[in-house]
């Protein structure tokens, strides 16, 4: 027990004294906060300053709908050029050509189509819009242009097109059109709340992102510390230190030793960096209002139940110990730093499985996929703290889900330190399977 606590000491120490470590330990935080909080006040700013190019609408209804359509649009175009968020050096919105509508006759329709596609081509016209009978009917229109791909311009002009066939109809109800605006102009504000066997939760959006956050730290830090160990271990190996080492420590207590280290040095920064998201969740309501995001109305951070708790914390070390135990195999396996990439494919692999379904399974954390991946014990590991934080998982499957992956650890645990100890003082070329399955059975 004194030579296994004196490897995780050295484990440990080495790295927390780093350079890397301290900075990435402090500046972490900043990074995952500019990350966070960036991409959200751009989406905002951008909204608020989003306008539709000018377009060539060509109106075959006979109902002057493109004549609204453009109103609508001219309309925007002036909510925006008033919008204070745009900046002094932007170009000012009322320089833009304005809408032209061009009433066709239904025969002459795919001419006028003609034409206006080779003002696009001869980039006289940003684009146009073919209004038909089908527009009517079946509540369809059809765009052509340099800028179909920017999607918030097209959900602008679906939007105009929308309210525009409302305003139609409402008129020809009899409703005055001085009225018509106030009517179609509805903003519903839906806020969602998760009810669990306590009653009454939190915040159903503030659970989805908690759980986004939650899985993609612990795919991280299983990732990066687990990488760690690998590379630890070969670099031992291409210096010949493990020679020196395991002349008085038993391979078992090193790979031990080494796994712990690490372990701890990743749970250090975690707290680190869990004591920063605190900090920022006291005082990110004053930065995001400073910065001009809206405000979040009835936030608060979801409660974190000490069942919760332990089991993140459960689940964090399972997967961290299964996948450390995989890589420092492969680090024992091969002999170079190229080799050790190509080795430690499969492994990365299917780590990456996991975080790939993590969107699919926010959106139906109850459904088959969630379920599965959640007793897979590869992917457990993510994907059950992630089911975990958005709705109440039955006891069964949390025990059924600890209890695999323990014993998925507890093999992989004992193939790798099998590997380990042949591996460790291997040269030359690398094992394929078949060596490999040797060195488990007779190390």
């Amino acid at each position: 027990m004194d030579k296994l606590w004196v490897v995780i000491t050295r484990e440990y120490l080495e790295r927390v004294r780093s350079k890397w470590f301290i900075f990435a330990t402090i500046f972490g935080p900043v990074f995952f906060g500019v990350v966070m909080i960036l991409p959200g006040y751009m989406t905002v700013k951008g909204m608020k300053n989003q306008q539709v190019s000018s377009v060539r609408i060509l109106d075959a209804t006979g109902t002057g709908l493109g004549h609204r359509i453009a109103a609508r649009l001219a309309a925007r175009k002036d909510t925006a050029a008033a919008n204070p968020l745009q900046g002094r050096s932007a170009r000012p919105v009322t320089e833009a050509i304005p809408t032209e509508v061009e009433d066709v006759n239904p025969p002459k329709l795919a001419m006028a189509e003609s034409v206006a596609t080779k003002a696009v081509v001869d980039n006289l016209s940003p684009g146009y819009l073919v209004l038909d009978s089908a527009t009517m009917t079946q509540h369809t229109a059809r765009y052509a242009g340099r800028n179909a791909s920017a999607v918030g311009q097209m959900e602008l002009l679906q939007e105009a097109i929308r309210q525009s066939m409302i305003a139609a109809r409402l008129e020809n109800a009899g409703i005055k059109p001085e009225r018509v605006d106030s009517l179609i102009k509805v903003k519903v504000d839906l806020s969602s709340v998760r009810l669990d066997e306590r009653g009454r939760g939190e915040s159903g959006i503030v659970n989805f992102i908690f759980g986004a956050v939650v899985a993609f730290m612990l795919y991280m830090m299983i990732m990066i510390y687990g990488q760690n160990v690998m590379r630890g271990v070969l670099e031992e190996k291409m210096t010949r230190v493990a020679e020196v080492v395991m002349a008085s420590v038993k391979p078992d207590i090193l790979l031990a030793g080494k796994i712990l280290g690490v372990g701890a040095v990743g749970l250090t920064q975690q707290l680190v960096w869990f004591g920063s998201a605190a900090a920022f969740i006291t005082y990110g309501a004053v930065m995001s209002k400073a910065m001009g995001v809206p405000e979040m109305k009835n936030f608060a951070f979801p409660t974190v139940s000490p069942l919760l708790l332990v089991s993140l914390i459960l689940f964090f070390v399972l997967g961290y110990v299964l996948y450390s135990s995989m890589f420092a195999a492969v680090g024992a396996m091969v002999g170079t730093q190229e080799e050790v990439q190509q080795a430690a494919m499969p492994v990365i692999l299917l780590l990456v499985s996991s975080i790939v379904f993590v969107q699919p399974i926010m959106l139906a954390p109850s459904g088959t996929l969630a379920r599965a991946m959640s007793v897979i014990p590869f992917t457990a590991p993510v994907i059950m703290p992630l089911r975990m934080t958005a709705m109440q998982v039955p006891p069964l499957e949390l025990i059924g889900s600890l209890l695999g992956l323990a014993i998925t650890c507890w093999l992989a645990i004992w193939a790798s330190a099998r590997i380990y100890r042949i591996g460790l003082l291997m040269t030359g070329k690398r094992p394929n399977l078949q060596e490999l399955m040797r060195w488990i059975k007779y190390a």
